[in-house]
């Protein structure tokens, strides 16, 4: 998904007003996580655990950091830890749900975030890591509407319409799914409002206007470099994938899946998701 569900969660959290040791170690150890500085962070954590033991902000903080270095148990830890000290601080849960979906406890994961969204109704429509996850867990049902609700917050985002037309594809078939994928308007002069290669191509996939060779040719052909190129090969490669699963093509998915996770790592969330997809796949 376009926007990063930890980074959202982690700046709607605000330091307390009270003077604490632990206060200029916790803004140390945020700013470092936003700039993507891991080891940073976890000094600067650390510390504010060892300054502040009964203070649930330093854990949480801690918990995102380890979550940033995908290291799931040790942050479902800090964010246990994090609510056992303040029980009003859903936030915790939330992202212990999506600690719970990289260990591949999907059910746990939607328990979680079902836990948070009845504290925190408004952010239902935007949560599109529980439609993820109803999708895993199959209940294709109540991930389209997920989807469904997300075309508010995310109207013009490529992924809230593929997932909502994978999960009508595995309950209704695709035909049915292609007659009702998400529509995405588009922008002045008719130019397609998702700018992030390849999503265009990935929109058309679905829509039956495409082939998987044009998404992967769109990819490997953007004059990108660095992280940009990383993440156009790394979102082919699964969206790809995803679309061969749901043509019940597992070979192809497979391959397409292991490039993802193998060859195109990225930060975001959802490598964790490729990365679950493929082990589930290796499952007997």
């Amino acid at each position: 998904m376009r926007i990063s569900f930890c980074i959202l969660a982690l700046t709607a959290v605000s330091l307390p007003l009270h003077a604490a040791d632990a206060d200029p170690l916790l803004r140390e150890a945020r700013a470092a996580l936003k700039r993507g500085d891991g080891p940073a962070a976890l000094k600067a954590a650390e510390k504010a655990v060892e300054a502040e033991p009964k203070n649930h902000l330093c854990y949480y903080i801690r918990g995102e950091v380890f979550a940033l270095q995908r290291q799931p148990v040790e942050a479902i830890k800090d964010f246990n830890k994090s609510f056992e000290l303040d029980k009003t601080f859903v936030i915790a849960i939330n992202q212990r749900g999506g600690e719970q979906f990289k260990l591949g406890k999907v059910k746990e994961s939607i328990e979680d975030f079902n836990t948070f969204l009845k504290a925190s109704p408004k952010d239902e429509p935007a949560h599109w890591r529980r439609g993820i996850s109803f999708y895993y867990a199959g209940k294709y049902d109540e991930g389209a509407k997920q989807f469904v609700d997300g075309q508010v917050a995310y109207g013009t985002d490529v992924e809230n319409a593929f997932w909502h037309y994978l999960c009508v594809a595995k309950k209704e078939g695709i035909e049915k799914a292609r007659k009702g994928i998400l529509p995405i308007e588009l922008g002045a002069g008719g130019k397609f409002p998702d700018t992030r290669v390849p999503m265009k191509e990935i929109y058309d996939l679905i829509r039956a206007k495409g082939k998987p060779a044009d998404v992967m040719t769109a990819a490997e052909n953007a004059k990108l470099e660095g992280e940009e190129k990383t993440e156009a090969m790394f979102y082919a490669n699964l969206y790809v994938g995803l679309n061969y699963d749901a043509e019940g093509n597992t070979a192809k998915c497979r391959e397409h899946m292991t490039a993802a996770v193998d060859k195109y790592k990225i930060t975001h969330y959802m490598w964790d998701v490729a990365n679950v997809h493929l082990k589930l796949m290796k499952k007997p």
